[in-house]
């Protein structure tokens, strides 16, 4: 009786004890430091110094490790996400901007701006395992729902460079429109949506073919065609929402992927950057880089909720156990 008792104890006290919370990471590039945000309340939760010009984040498939590019560094810090502190970090090459992982974890690709290079790494070992030369500026990253291509932008050369991920070889180089920053495969992995900065759009690309079969034009009411500046791009799970970040144009569209069109422009702060779901796709959040805030975006509601005051110049933002495609 008194083990029954004790277990009956035990599975009361799973069933009462509280979750752990999840926590929204943003790189800020100015600040030298990662502002954390528990999603939960969505209120900011603690600043980690953490080196000089972070951008780029991924999150391991485990959820405990954050891994932070810092560009003038030229190192890849490693966060645990459990205690929030920083826990080493391993060489990058020149100016990492952006990075992702492989789906198994196993490997690390970042974009090194300076050297015009996809720089792969061993994670387990932290070696570089070689790479793939690309245009110049290498800057958004993405890869391909079964992990066999890395697409990454060059906001010089205005291209999309499809790179096998076994063999490190460009398999092609797309020309899109000026200026890239970004790129996002559907959840399908048939096409990829590249934002161009400069160019305005957003363009897409099939992921067999590698042509160009359709571009996403923006005209916000009341902004000059030059202000509105494509720049991150998040796809819901769903495949059915794009959501386009336009730069100082402080608005970020919603665009519907079947049809193309944007249907609703939400106002949120000053140049807006990077954004990321979290882990039950409730919520979009925005990093607006001059503002120094997060917006956070219902997503059912297409409606902005919150601002959060995070530190100077906020890039990207990282969540484990985010929504992606």
């Amino acid at each position: 009786m008194p083990f029954q008792v004790s277990r009956a104890a035990f599975a009361l006290a799973l069933m009462t004890a509280p979750a752990l919370a999840t926590d929204a990471f943003v790189s800020n590039e100015k600040g030298n430091t990662i502002s954390v945000i528990d999603v939960e309340s969505l209120l900011l939760k603690k600043t980690i110094a953490v080196g000089q010009r972070p951008r780029g984040m991924a999150v391991s498939p485990d959820q405990k490790t954050l891994y932070v590019a810092l560009g003038d560094d030229d190192k890849i810090a490693t966060i645990d996400t459990g205690s929030l502190t920083v826990t080493g970090d391993f060489d990058a090459g020149r100016d990492p901007e952006r990075i992702e992982l492989s789906p198994d974890g196993k490997t690390l690709y970042a974009t090194n701006e300076d050297s015009n290079f996809l720089t792969f790494f061993n994670l387990e070992t932290r070696e570089r395992l070689g790479g793939a030369r690309l245009g110049v500026e290498p800057e958004g990253l993405a890869v391909s729902p079964d992990g066999k291509i890395v697409v990454a932008t060059t906001e010089t050369t205005s291209m999309a460079h499809f790179v096998d991920a076994d063999r490190r070889k460009i398999l092609a180089n797309v020309l899109v429109d000026a200026r890239p920053r970004m790129a996002a495969f559907t959840p399908d992995g048939k096409e990829v949506w590249v934002t161009a900065e400069i160019g305005g759009t957003v363009c897409i690309i099939d992921a067999e073919t590698r042509k160009i079969v359709d571009r996403v034009k923006f005209e916000v009411p009341g902004l000059r065609a030059e202000n509105v500046q494509p720049v991150g791009v998040n796809i819901s799970r769903d495949g059915k929402l794009a959501f386009v970040s336009l730069g100082p144009a402080n608005r970020v569209a919603v665009v519907d992927v079947k049809t193309r069109q944007p249907i609703k422009y939400l106002l949120v702060g000053q140049r807006v950057w990077h954004a990321a779901f979290t882990p039950d796709g409730k919520y979009l959040l925005a990093a607006n880089g001059l503002s120094n805030d997060v917006s956070v975006i219902d997503v059912a509601a297409l409606k902005v909720v919150k601002s959060i005051q995070v530190g100077e110049s906020p890039w990207e933002l990282a969540i484990p156990g985010q929504a992606k495609p």
